[in-house]
Formats: C-alpha cells, sequence, structure tokens
C-alpha cells in the first residue's frame, strides 16, 4: 500500500517544470497536509472558506494557499490577508471586494478568471463574451490591488477524453484571445489552471501551466 510521499513521487516525474502542482487539500487532516508539506510540496489548494481559515494559522507559514472553490463577496476578508491566488473569479463584483480588501491588508492580490468550458450545468464561471466585457470595462481598470495572472477552468466530468481535450484546448484559445487583446504589455498574465486527478495528463498536453491534484496523492 502506498502511502502519501509516495504517491507524490510517483506523481511527480508526470509534471513538467514548467507547471506548477496544486495539492488539493479539502477534507484532509492537518496531520495529512503535513505530510505532503514534509515531502517538499508548498503549493496547496483549498474550496472552502472556513476550512482555509481553520487550517492556515496551525500550518507552516510558506504554504502557498490557491483558493479554488466558489467564493462569495462576504468571505473574502477572511482570506484576504494571507491567501496567495484566487483561482476562481467569475465575476466583476468579486474582483471589486477583492480589491478593495487587498489594499485594506496593503497587498496585491493575484487572481484568476474561471472560465466556463464544461457542459455540465453546475460549475460556475464566465463565457468568454463575459471575460472580454469584464477586461474591457473602466470598473476594472479602476482596480489597482488584484493582478489577473491567467484563467482557470474544469473540464465536464466524463470518461469521454476527446470531450476532455476539446475543453481543454478552448480554454488554451481562450487564453491565447485575451493575453493578446488586453495583456500584450503585462508579463504576469502566464497561467491555464485546469486538470485534475482524473485528467491532468490531458490538461498539460493541451497547454495547462498549473494542475490541482488531491485525491490521486492522498488515496491510501
Amino acid at each position: 500500500m502506498m502511502n502519501i510521499k509516495e504517491n507524490l513521487d510517483a506523481l511527480r516525474p508526470e509534471i513538467p517544470s514548467n507547471v506548477k502542482l496544486i495539492v488539493v487539500s479539502k477534507m484532509q487532516s492537518l496531520q495529512r497536509i503535513r505530510e505532503v508539506y514534509a515531502a517538499g510540496q508548498r503549493r496547496f489548494g483549498e474550496n472552502r472558506v472556513q476550512d482555509l481559515i481553520a487550517k492556515q494559522p496551525l500550518l507552516p507559514i510558506d504554504i502557498e494557499w490557491h483558493f479554488i472553490g466558489h467564493l462569495q463577496t462576504n468571505k473574502v476578508k477572511f482570506i484576504a490577508p494571507f491567501v496567495h491566488v484566487i483561482q476562481s473569479i467569475d465575476s466583476l463584483k468579486l474582483l471589486r471586494e477583492i480589491d478593495k480588501e487587498a489594499l485594506r491588508n496593503n497587498r496585491i492580490i493575484d487572481c484568476m478568471l474561471q472560465i466556463y468550458i464544461a457542459t455540465e450545468e453546475t460549475k460556475f464561471g464566465l463565457d468568454l463574451t463575459e471575460a472580454r466585457n469584464l477586461l474591457a470595462s473602466g470598473e476594472f481598470r479602476a482596480l489597482h490591488y488584484i493582478r489577473i495572472i491567467g484563467l482557470m477552468g474544469m473540464a465536464t466530468y466524463t470518461p469521454d477524453v476527446a470531450l476532455i481535450q476539446k475543453e481543454f484546448r478552448t480554454l488554451k484559445v481562450y487564453f491565447d484571445a485575451l493575453s493578446k487583446e488586453y495583456f500584450a504589455d503585462d508579463p504576469g498574465f502566464t497561467e491555464i489552471s485546469t486538470g485534475m486527478s482524473g485528467d491532468y495528463r490531458i490538461a498539460i498536453e493541451e497547454g495547462s501551466t498549473m494542475v490541482r491534484i488531491g485525491s490521486k496523492i492522498f488515496q491510501e
């Protein structure tokens, strides 16, 4: 039976050096997160604010926390002091709140636009037109304490590899288009966060620079 370190050691050769591994630690105990940390991992992802603010003070200070779940505006203030990246931006209203809280904490918070690429109705996110409208707006340009570093997306949960490939490819096409249209002079717009335990290999082939993997690492 493989343990957490062995799972991580087996996974690492599959992740190219230009791709960041975000270990999804939702539902995991502090002890199990510490095991991953002891194996050298520093980037972790959580999808619930109450879980993240409970864990963060009890774990090493050099962990880079990525928030990857749907974020309500009234919860932003709880993670603004320490969160490294908020990957799940799906509205201008949310960005405005993050900007306000980032200013209050005297920092700039890195954010990613969540793009809707799946065929399922349950996923949050912007379509390409909504993303363009957001980035072109005067309200967006008035924000000074957030930085958009890329796009995040989730593929349909399906065994259909061709569909998953198509969705990941779509995200890369959107990334390239938005990069050219709105970030041509911004070297910080570099990340595509997509791919999870079941489909990260396809995601990497289709241009992902961040993969969010949990169950593959924490499974016994």
